[in-house]
């Protein structure tokens, strides 16, 4: 096996994957979407949750996902399902997504930038990230 750079990987991964960003992101869930976020407990606390969003920790994501074990979200209807998985800048949410459409989730979808972008873009617009809506 050829070795190959993290960049070359995060590349092929998002060549696999849609990119949303944070304007489009109420749109891309529609009705029935699923927001996954993959973030450790520590940058929850420090950075702040996106509401609505569920949480699956990026170590346990491919088993609430699996359809097919014992482990899967209950909130899942099906591999058609619309799915924004982010993370605090959008690159593991972008290897999270790819893997997700591995397992056969053809609507998986990451947050651009993640949760600092969806962040930045309420504060742009003049409104706080804690108010309820994406």
């Amino acid at each position: 096996m050829k070795p190959r750079s993290v960049d070359e990987l995060m590349n092929e991964a998002r060549a696999r994957i849609e990119r949303i960003t944070p304007e489009q992101l109420a749109d891309a869930l529609g009705e029935g979407g699923l927001l996954i976020d993959i973030r450790p407990e520590g940058q929850r606390a420090a950075e702040g949750v996106l509401p609505g969003a569920l949480v699956v920790e990026r170590n346990v994501l491919e088993w609430r996902f699996d359809l097919s074990g014992p482990y899967h979200l209950e909130q899942l209807t099906g591999y058609d399902q619309p799915v924004v998985i982010f993370c605090s800048e959008g690159y593991a949410s972008s290897f999270a997504a790819a893997s997700l459409r591995e397992l056969g989730f053809a609507r998986a979808a990451d947050l651009d930038g993640g949760f600092r972008a969806w962040a930045a873009s309420r504060s742009s617009q003049g409104r706080e990230p804690e108010d309820g809506a994406l």
